[in-house]
């Protein structure tokens, strides 16, 4: 196995079940051996796909103030936003909350569950690699913190009902992550080998230059001339990340560009018996903490405008270190791109919470809130910071300190 962190190759022997394999260079985890992964992953799924439903076809909260109701599911948010003109915006939350956890689930429901058959179908292999790569857009987890930071900012203005639908998001949340921590990609790859899906490859000879798949994990050679094809799953093979500094380079620029508007412009704009002020993501901080919730505020403060300064900021780091070829720190820095690749959702929480009080807050001259282009902006931002980090291989940095030979 080699490290996809620090590019470090391991001979890991046969596990015992209930232990795992991490890098020795970086710590990095190579594999985790469960016996029982597979059901388990599989039932956390099936659990997950019914709460997906409930979550959309039951009520999910209700606002009442003045003596007027108004009701929102979790598909009104997106229509809200659509209908406000910020189509690309209703396009993100969509994404993100519908088609990406539930084609997740309905993915790996498929291929778990085509595993439990005599004869398993052929395309289970291609249909994991997809559901694979849906695994970072889906957020419900976020999409439930900013429920409760909507549902905060309403508590003293109106009468919130919680209805049955989001303790199903919320009972969704737990199944998606229980799912995913179950679950080791190499367990599933080597299912698909016992049960004759895929080919057993051959074993990599490391007197000749090798590749890590980004598909599957396997390690195998390189031809001598051209890129080659992984012999498990057929994904096309690179020794590293085509252009890995340069695209990253050029998603970093570009988030700082779209970063200054999402700051200035206003986020929405609350309007109540016919006036209002637009807010700003710093002046919806303000607000927070001038109502006296500080704990709240600061979560915000963090997830909107810490979190993607430390991103941006962590990423130019990596990249200027890595092409200076410095050669210290080098296990820090692969725990900085550990933490920049897994914090940079969260900063989705203000775009849920827009969506969710856009859908609710339509009483028309008595309340009204309307979304802003500085949310478009800010959830570019965010989507343009987690392909950023995606696209920095972080081999790069042991290579570039001479660390990986060959």
């Amino acid at each position: 196995m080699e490290c996809h962190e620090c590019g470090l190759g391991h001979a890991v022997p046969v596990l015992p079940d209930g232990t795992a394999a991490r890098c020795t260079r970086c710590g990095a985890t190579l594999h985790k051996v469960r016996a029982t992964s597979l059901d388990h992953a599989f039932a956390y799924t099936c659990a997950g796909l019914v709460l997906f439903l409930m979550a959309n076809f039951l009520p999910f909260i209700s606002l009442e103030i003045s003596g007027r109701v108004q009701s929102t599911s979790l598909v009104t948010g997106v229509y809200a936003l659509y209908r406000q003109g910020l189509w690309e915006l209703a396009a993100v939350v969509a994404l993100t909350m519908f088609l990406a956890p539930g084609l997740r689930l309905g993915t790996l429901a498929l291929v778990l569950g085509g595993l439990r058959l005599r004869r398993p179908p052929r395309w289970l292999p291609l249909l994991y690699r997809w559901a694979d790569l849906l695994g970072p857009w889906a957020m419900m987890e976020v999409y439930l913190l900013g429920v409760f930071v909507a549902y905060v900012k309403l508590i003293d203005l109106a009468t919130i009902v919680v209805g049955p639908g989001l303790y199903s998001v919320g009972g969704l949340m737990l199944a998606i992550i229980a799912a995913g921590t179950s679950l080791d990609t190499e367990t599933v790859w080597r299912e698909f080998e016992r049960r004759g899906l895929v080919p057993t490859p051959p074993p990599a000879d490391p007197r000749r230059p090798t590749a890590l798949c980004h598909g599957c994990g396997l390690v195998s050679n390189l031809p001598a001339v051209g890129h080659g094809e992984c012999p498990r799953c057929g994904a096309v093979l690179h020794r590293r990340r085509p252009e890995s500094l340069t695209r990253t380079w050029a998603l970093v620029v570009t988030a700082i560009i779209l970063y200054i508007p999402a700051n200035l412009l206003p986020v929405m704009t609350v309007i109540s018996l016919g006036s209002g002020a637009p807010d700003t993501i710093m002046s919806g901080v303000i607000e927070l903490a001038d109502s006296g919730m500080w704990p709240l505020a600061a979560l915000v403060f963090f997830a909107s405008i810490t979190v993607p300064v430390l991103k941006l900021a962590g990423l130019i780091y990596l990249l200027v270190t890595t092409q200076r070829g410095k050669t210290g720190q080098l296990r820090n820095r692969t725990v900085i791109y550990r933490i920049v690749e897994a914090v940079g959702r969260w900063s989705m929480i203000d775009i849920f919470m827009i969506s969710i009080l856009v859908a609710l807050v339509q009483l028309g001259e008595l309340a009204t809130i309307e979304p802003g282009a500085g949310a478009v902006c800010f959830a570019a931002v965010v989507i343009t910071t987690m392909i950023a980090a995606m696209s920095f291989d972080p081999r790069l940095i042991w290579d570039a300190a001479g660390e990986n030979h060959g």
